[in-house]
């Protein structure tokens, strides 16, 4: 049965705006968008939520804006875009022999080797974001594709693979304001992941480019060559360090050195006119202050050259500075400064156009959301189509649109090229304590891996937690299936007792009753 495509909803929450959009793909592949709302964000800081209330706050704001546009709308169900200093990227290395030789290399062992990556040991506080494959090997053939994998034979297949972490905080306190703000989280991903998806065509993915996405807080780079991705990076540095600096050096209020950059600024100070100036309102009967538009202009270019150079860096880290010949698009707000191309040409040697989100949507919409800075959410909308349309995560969908087909469930597995937020029993303790020997594996105790933890689960382990019989007795638990759990009373009551301050720690931050509380 062919799957109806669902309504999927973007969630980008930025240092300056959040901002809700809601997409459905039509039959012809381009996204149809259904709603769209934004919002001031409060509480945010280089991407890093830090005011958890003023944050859901502009949430909901942003959310009622799309849902006014679109009063037949539904939504439930977001897809939101991470970032922060706090982003890391790693490369790995994984194998797998395979078990018959004599069968085809399937899609569910690339699933299980992509899987096995999460066992990789990260710094305490880190968690996986996205596992990303590169290029496979079947035995000695290497640079391959995953298509070109499935159907292949041989005795070992191994990929490498780019592993985007975060600090486990700085994510649970996202997924804390989308909860309250009632809704479910469907996946976490890497804004400058998502702003390449709109941004970046086939010609673009192979002929090697350099996103460079400025937004309020953040400047997020990805590098892609020969088709893969190469390195992510999120730079600390974007459009609030500007505007701070126009207000300091210049003498202004927040609000009014804003409006200069919007309205008045440009990346190239060559190009302004040193007779140009800019006049603003003096405060409280003080007169009129002006502005050179040439000392504007310096101050911005210093600090995209500040920006430019930290991309510059990167590049020449992969060694792919002779190598990106689709060269830079720059997208987000950011990149509708005047000049920019013409600066980041001259800094980089490399060709640079702006990246608009027009790609992958359908004729007839606004020429709002053609701007660059919407390019991270209508990315997160093409990332969640991405997962329904190669069955990830079992997707479904609970937005709806009134007057549209609601979608059905699309069944298929998980598979790795995306984490739930909600991590299995195994998966977390894995995550907090490294991976436990084979005897005293938790898949042992818990034979339900895949099951993620429910409210029932939570109760139940909680309740053995601090009732356990005499530990000479056998302990069994049942989980929300009425699964029972292998009877080994002695490592079970090893492992508990030294994680369950931190189990509990981590239930009460994923409990909505508590959180609402």
């Amino acid at each position: 049965m062919q799957k109806e495509n669902p309504v999927i909803v973007g969630l980008d929450i930025g240092t300056t705006k959040i901002v809700a959009i809601a997409g459905r793909k039509n039959e012809y592949g381009k996204l149809e968008i259904l709603g769209f709302g934004k919002s001031d964000s409060s509480g945010v800081n280089h991407g890093m939520v830090l005011n958890i209330e003023e944050c859901i706050r502009s949430i909901n704001i942003a959310l009622t804006n799309c849902m006014v546009s679109n009063p037949s709308l539904t939504i439930k169900e977001v897809y939101v875009g991470i970032a922060g200093h706090h982003i890391k990227s790693i490369q790995t290395r994984g194998d797998r022999v395979v078990a018959n030789i004599e069968e085809e290399i399937k899609k569910e062992d690339i699933e299980a080797l992509i899987k096995d990556q999460y066992k990789t040991y990260l710094p305490a506080g880190d968690q996986i974001i996205d596992i990303i494959p590169q290029d496979f090997t079947v035995d000695a053939i290497t640079n391959l594709t995953m298509k070109e994998v499935i159907g292949m034979t041989g005795i070992k297949t191994g990929a490498n693979f780019h592993i985007v972490t975060g600090d486990k905080t700085a994510i649970r306190n996202i997924h804390r304001c989308v909860t309250r703000a009632g809704l479910s989280t469907k996946d976490l991903v890497l804004q400058p992941l998502a702003s390449a998806a709109a941004v970046m065509c086939a010609e673009d993915l192979e002929a090697g480019v350099a996103i460079v996405d400025i937004g309020g807080g953040t400047t997020d780079l990805a590098i892609f060559h020969e088709g893969m991705l190469k390195h992510t990076v999120v730079i600390p540095i974007a459009g609030v360090n500007i505007t701070n600096d126009i207000r300091q050096g210049l003498g202004v209020l927040k609000s009014q050195a804003e409006q200069m950059k919007v309205q008045f600024g440009m990346a190239l100070a060559d190009e302004a006119k040193p007779n140009a100036f800019i006049t603003i309102p003096g405060l409280k009967g003080q007169q009129p202050k002006e502005i050179s538009a040439k000392n504007l202009a310096h101050i911005i270019q210093s600090r995209m050259d500040e920006i430019l150079e930290y991309v510059v860096y990167h590049i020449k880290q992969q060694n792919l500075q002779d190598k990106l010949h689709g060269g830079i698009i720059l997208t987000g707000g950011g990149s509708q400064l005047k000049h920019l191309m013409q600066l980041t040409q001259f800094r980089t040697g490399l060709n640079a156009r702006i990246g608009l989100p027009n790609e992958h949507l359908a004729a007839g919409h606004t020429t709002e959301l053609l701007k660059p800075m919407y390019a991270t959410c209508i990315g997160l909308i093409l990332r969640g189509y991405d997962d329904f349309e190669n069955n990830r995560l079992r997707f479904t969908s609970n937005n709806t649109e009134d007057n549209l087909p609601e979608s059905v469930e699309a069944v298929g597995t998980f598979t790795s090229m995306t984490q739930k937020f909600e991590p299995s029993v195994e998966e977390l303790l894995q995550q907090e304590f490294g991976q436990a020997e084979d005897d005293h594996s938790l898949s042992n105790l818990y034979p339900s891996a895949e099951h993620t933890l429910t409210l029932d689960t939570v109760q139940e382990i909680q309740t053995n937690l601090f009732q356990a019989p005499n530990p000479n007795q056998p302990i069994a638990i049942t989980d929300h299936h009425g699964t029972k759990i292998n009877e080994r009373s002695k490592v079970i009551k090893d492992v508990f007792s030294t994680v369950k301050t931190t189990v509990l720690h981590w239930f009460e931050n994923v409990d909505d009753e508590r959180l609402d509380n």
